[in-house]
């Protein structure tokens, strides 16, 4: 466990596995959890034995964690619900009990032509580094939770079935976003192994979307201007400027084409095709944001980007944005990167951009766009519909 806490810190988080009653369990800076936004030292309980099988699933589920928290979706919700005895998933319990799940990169033989057929897709060639984030963090695990559930059931992985990928997705929480990728996931493998699946599919393992609370946290446009002030250093700065002003995922801020932010340049950013879902072109919302947080630099070649290793020979995608989330905790920001991805989006809703030239510029699909954004979204349409209403009574 050593070996792998040491492998953790060299990663950039401040995550750590430890054994407490000759349970793991996880320690390290997670949110408040009466709300506020300090990030303390804390403890989750997995309840799993400290063994091989046990640190393999845990490992697991401390990357699970250290997602939601980049993301801003954890909650303490799920944790305070288990009883001490069962802190862990049933599934994951039994899995680390009984079997070690498959080496990180390996996937039993049954999968691994669905794994040969994911990369060799012509789309997916074209963007290697993506495709290899892709994945690592929304297929491979999914992947593996399905054969430790086979190997505990007794179901050789060769017999998937609609049933298998059903108990899969239940030991997913509902509403969570793991559950929404794992239907994902499984859906791909499905349509690989020709395997009809029920029509309810998409909404059985849907729900992930910004919660209202979630929305309600979200920072306004005057508090994102006032918490740069609480950045040190220029070049991070210049990186939570343009996060900020064009909605960048973490990483995305390390693989733009920045040449328009020059003076005469139109200020329309293009992401380059390594980065996670390929090139696309994003617009400025606010516009004056390029010079409140003096973006033309970059254009210019008088401001530069903080030093992060960028060669995906020798890096991932998300290494380079977890670098991103980890400046944020560093700076004691009450805020994530994806906060000001959230709030980007949020604006671009209130004053009208069409949904699908919204999520073109986000770079994910509009399903994706409208059920991560749904609240939002229904509220403009209703209230487009109610003033359309009004002024014809006001006309009558």
């Amino acid at each position: 466990m050593r070996q792998e806490n040491r492998r953790l810190a060299a990663s950039g988080t401040g995550l750590r596995l430890e054994i407490r009653q000759q349970r793991l369990g996880l320690r390290g800076p997670l949110p408040c959890p009466r709300g506020t936004a300090a990030r303390p030292v804390q403890r989750i309980s997995l309840g799993l034995p400290a063994t091989a099988a046990g640190v393999a699933a845990a490992l697991e589920q401390l990357q699970r964690v250290r997602l939601a928290v980049e993301q801003g979706t954890f909650s303490w919700e799920p944790w305070r619900r288990r009883p001490p005895a069962a802190a862990a998933p049933a599934v994951v319990q039994a899995v680390a009990e009984a079997v070690a799940p498959p080496e990180a990169g390996e996937l039993p033989p049954a999968l691994a032509g669905f794994e040969a057929a994911f990369f060799a897709d012509p789309r997916r060639r074209r963007r290697p580094a993506g495709s290899r984030s892709t994945w690592s963090g929304a297929y491979r695990p999914y992947l593996r939770r399905l054969a430790a559930v086979a190997a505990t059931s007794g179901t050789p992985p060769a017999a998937v079935d609609l049933a298998l990928l059903e108990r899969v997705l239940e030991s997913y929480p509902l509403a969570s976003r793991s559950r929404q990728q794992c239907g994902i996931a499984l859906g791909a493998l499905a349509r690989h192994l020709q395997l009809p699946l029920p029509a309810d599919w998409s909404e059985r393992s849907g729900g992930y979307g910004l919660h209202v609370a979630r929305f309600r946290g979200l920072p306004s446009d005057g508090r994102i201007l006032e918490l740069v002030a609480a950045i040190p250093n220029p070049r991070w700065r210049l990186a939570y400027g343009l996060m900020a002003t064009y909605g960048l995922r973490n990483h995305e801020v390390f693989f733009c084409d920045l040449s328009a932010l020059a003076s005469g340049g139109d200020r329309v950013l293009r992401v380059l095709p390594t980065s996670k879902t390929g090139e696309h072109q994003v617009w400025p919302f606010q516009p004056d944001w390029v010079e409140r947080f003096g973006l033309e630099g970059l254009g210019e070649g008088g401001a530069e980007l903080p030093r992060v290793c960028t060669d995906l020979r020798r890096t991932t995608l998300q290494q380079v944005g977890r670098r991103v989330a980890e400046q944020f905790r560093r700076y004691g920001l009450p805020i994530t990167p994806y906060d000001l991805r959230h709030a980007w989006a949020v604006r671009t809703i209130h004053i009208g951009l069409p949904d699908t030239v919204a999520a073109r510029m986000m770079g994910h699909s509009v399903a994706i766009h409208t059920r991560t954004y749904h609240h939002w979204i229904t509220r403009r349409d209703q209230q487009q519909a109610v003033d359309t209403a009004l002024a014809r009574l006001r006309a009558s």
